[in-house]
């Protein structure tokens, strides 16, 4: 995106982040040269896994912590100190216990010295914008977690700042409530009335970036740095039944799975705006998927996803691709956080080698277009060989270099594991028998 330097609201630039380990034993670096613009009438989502530093880098926007190296500007100007372009909606709803809903909602515009009238009409609006109006003078305990979270939003909003930034707002609610929320926060964004010039959400949950935000940066992790951005282009309100809209939301999540994939919105490059027609592929190799859908089916055929990375002594990073591929070839699903093999997963766990291999054909012709179209090339030719450069030109055109590398090594993996196709790596060459 091109960006004129007057649209910009807050730049960063550079920045890293370190934090002193005990005892001296020098220093654990959390972000590193980050460089990030927020711009007028924008909607930002920062998506990452545990240890990317997504607070982090959203705490150091807002000046509450230093970087320990690089720039952070706001309206042009060094952020130091408290950026008073800012306001912040928490996690927690960080309500004053001893307070009423008003006073709460009043904080900050009392510590600026806002003359009690102005503020009590200025708390008045943002608390009738959040839908508590008649509830000014209740107390915390006498609000649910929802509402509670409100009075969170009316606070921010009363500062009439440039930037809203939402700290995983909605995750410590209960999922209706937070659907709830969500959708009236989009609503109030979609007005002429919303009290901020652009958002800045830090979030873990895929759908929830794709609903709201405009762009969608990706941080990897260890250290925090960013992969790349999506672009949301949708039209509000989004439906999450569109294809678009279920495409971006899988692009993303297997981005995440795939932490050395690159990042790069799904679309085809050009300006035709064709839609890629080889899905993103998790690098994962066929053995894997066996042996896990083999151990989830001695445990009954569904497991918790937390215990299974215990189970197994895996990470996420590992763990995830080997899940998201099952789920892709129909071999299993996921939902609320479980796993269940389904009936032609168990089926293929079960098998001896030479039915669990044609079951894997049978999937993977059902799912993979890439494998598909590698085969009718070979069927296509009377020697029945192809190179592999023709396929990698062909991937190009809707990844990176070495991403369509990675989406090509995947592919033949698969088709040799389901007996398609025979690959000779010194030639670069596809071959099939018959």
């Amino acid at each position: 995106m091109t960006m004129q330097t007057a649209d910009v609201l807050i730049m960063a630039q550079d920045v890293s982040k370190a934090f002193p380990l005990p005892e001296g034993n020098g220093t654990f670096t959390v972000l590193e040269r980050i460089n990030l613009s927020v711009c007028t009438d924008e909607v930002i989502a920062l998506l990452g896994r545990s240890g990317s530093g997504k607070s982090t880098l959203l705490r150091i926007l807002a000046g509450l912590i230093p970087p320990t190296s690089g720039t952070v500007t706001s309206s042009g100007k060094p952020v130091v100190g408290a950026n008073p372009d800012v306001a912040m909606v928490f996690q927690s709803f960080a309500l004053l216990p001893w307070a009423t809903v008003q006073e709460n909602v009043e904080l900050g515009l009392k510590a600026q010295g806002v003359p009690r009238a102005e503020r009590a009409a200025r708390a008045l609006k943002a608390i009738d914008m959040v839908g508590l109006d008649g509830f000014e003078s209740a107390y915390p305990r006498e609000l649910s977690g929802g509402m509670q979270q409100r009075v969170g939003f009316a606070r921010a909003f009363v500062m009439e700042p440039k930037v809203l930034f939402m700290d995983e707002p909605f995750s410590a609610l209960d999922v209706l409530t937070a659907e709830n929320l969500r959708g009236e926060i989009d609503m109030l964004w979609q007005e002429d009335s919303f009290p901020a010039d652009s958002i800045l959400i830090v979030t873990h949950n895929i759908e929830e970036a794709v609903l709201l935000a405009d762009r969608v940066i990706i941080l990897g992790a260890n250290p925090g740095h960013i992969r790349g951005e999506v672009k949301i282009d949708l039209p509000r309100p989004r439906e999450r039944e569109t294809e678009r809209f279920k495409q971006l939301v899988d692009y993303i999540y297997t981005a995440m799975t795939n932490p050395q994939v690159e990042v790069v919105s799904p679309a085809r490059r050009g300006t035709t705006g064709k839609l890629n027609p080889f899905p993103p592929l998790p690098m994962v190799r066929a053995g894997n998927m066996s042996g896990l859908l083999e151990l989830i089916v001695e445990r009954g055929g569904k497991e918790d996803l937390p215990y299974l990375g215990q189970l197994t002594n895996m990470s996420t990073d590992e763990l995830l691709p080997i899940i998201d591929a099952a789920v892709l070839l129909g071999f299993a699903t996921v939902e609320q956080g479980d796993i269940q093999v389904t009936e032609v997963g168990r089926a293929f766990a079960e098998a001896d080698i030479e039915q669990s291999k044609a079951l894997f054909r049978q999937q993977v012709l059902a799912h993979v277009p890439l494998i598909v179209t590698i085969q009718q090339k070979l069927q296509e030719k009377s020697n029945r060989a192809v190179r592999a450069d023709l396929f990698l030109d062909m991937l190009e055109e809707y990844y990176p270099e070495e991403a369509a590398l990675h989406q090509f090594e995947t592919a033949v993996d698969w088709g040799r594991y389901a007996e398609l196709f025979e690959y000779d790596a010194t030639e670069r060459r596809l071959t099939r028998d018959s």
